[in-house]
């Protein structure tokens, strides 16, 4: 398995945008790089493509909390630009899985684990987060599976 695969074409997406003096794509990408190569020197090696999954999907966590936390303060340029970020690292992810699909897998987990109810929240959401790694945000599948814990 080749490793830094994502990282490559990071490094090949950013010339382009200095060629096309794209400043936010360039930031981004310079940020994202940054936050791969850190990762890389935590694990003291290369990083699989798993785990650059897991490092852009931590980054795209960051700028969803960052918009929360600008829109609270009444920062619409910031929001703008932090959605902006979030299409831009969502471009190196796997296909987030839709509502639907998060559903469709939260049913048969807590089918397969017997769950009856929001107590067994923290046992579905093992198995949840294992299945749908990279491909769905946390918290929507936290809200759904709550959801139809609540319901059994």
């Amino acid at each position: 398995m080749e490793l830094n695969i994502i990282t490559k074409k990071i490094q090949n997406d950013l010339k382009d945008a200095i060629r096309q003096k794209d400043r936010l794509r360039i930031g981004t990408l310079r940020m994202m790089i940054s936050a791969l190569k850190n990762a890389e020197l935590e694990e003291r090696g290369e990083l699989t493509e798993e785990q650059e999954i897991a490092v852009l999907t931590g980054y795209a966590r960051r700028c969803r909390e960052s918009i929360a936390e600008f829109g609270r303060g009444g920062r619409a340029d910031l929001v703008e630009k932090e959605k902006a970020e979030i299409d831009i690292v969502i471009r190196y992810l796997p296909e987030q899985m839709g509502e639907g699909d998060i559903r469709k897998t939260a049913q048969g987990v807590i089918a397969e684990i017997g769950a009856s109810g929001p107590r067994d929240m923290g046992r579905v959401m093992g198995e949840m987060m294992k299945r749908v790694k990279g491909r769905a945000d946390g918290n929507a599948v936290k809200d759904i599976v709550l959801g139809l814990l609540k319901k059994e």
